[in-house]
């Protein structure tokens, strides 16, 4: 059994935040804030799986009062150096359980970390626990990625995605329980030497987008949107990730 406090420790949080760059860049998170706010609309948000507060933190500064649910003590300490309880209220707990006090207009689950909980079960579970907290008429937010399946040499279980000076992906895969695991590893500055090369690895269950439907069918939503990005752009044959928003039925 994977031990998710473990993969989330002191040392991946602190190396998580990267200001300015990558996923923290202006270009990731004024699209991503834009799209969060106008779907909150004037009621609250809650984040599962909030992190360190890369989204949370600007969404709140737009105006929209949120909360989280975040597994990960390390997580939290790293959001605590930055924004108060006052400000920012987390509960400590499983995403597929944990309750936040209130009813939102808005749940929302980035970066692809619905895939981090590594049972179809799991997975249902959470769709389920965001309709706990949801009013009717609410929205879910899921940014995932679009299973590569495709770029798997036959015969092969693995791909190499990323290759870089001083960094290498490699995701292997299980297809019969829909497993890929992530190899990050990372070289010192001999990078022919590689004595320096430090290996870390992040177990993930894919989903397939229309399988993804199900599952929020199951737990009272329907589909409302689905985009390529958080720009809007089409979502197509091609895409190698999605947005959806899926709306809580009204019952």
């Amino acid at each position: 059994m994977i031990n998710q406090q473990q993969l989330w420790d002191e040392e991946t949080a602190g190396q998580y935040d990267t200001p300015g760059e990558g996923m923290f860049s202006p270009e990731v998170l004024g699209p991503t804030v834009e799209v969060l706010s106008e779907l909150a609309g004037n009621g609250p948000a809650v984040e599962f799986a909030i992190g360190t507060g890369r989204v949370a933190i600007p969404l709140s500064e737009a105006g929209v009062p949120v909360s989280g649910i975040e597994l990960s003590h390390a997580m939290i300490a790293r959001l605590r150096e930055k924004v108060g309880e006052d400000r920012i209220p987390v509960v400590q707990g499983d995403m597929t359980q944990a309750r936040v006090t209130g009813t939102f207009s808005l749940a929302f689950l980035v970066f692809n970390t619905i895939a981090n909980l590594l049972t179809q079960d799991e997975q249902i579970r959470c769709f389920e626990n965001a309709a706990r907290h949801l009013a009717p008429g609410g929205r879910f937010v899921i940014e995932l990625w679009v299973p590569q399946l495709r770029s798997l040499p036959p015969g092969h279980g693995g791909t190499v995605e990323v290759s870089q000076p001083g960094y290498l992906l490699v995701d292997t895969y299980d297809v019969l329980r829909q497993h890929v695991v992530s190899h990050h590893f990372r070289f010192g500055p001999d990078l022919a030497d590689g004595r320096d090369a430090r290996i870390g690895r992040t177990p993930h269950r894919y989903i397939w987008p229309s399988e993804l439907d199900l599952m929020a069918r199951i737990a009272g939503f329907e589909l409302e949107s689905r985009w390529a990005d958080w720009d809007r752009s089409e979502f197509t044959a091609e895409s190698r990730s999605h947005v959806s928003v899926y709306r809580l039925i009204e019952r």
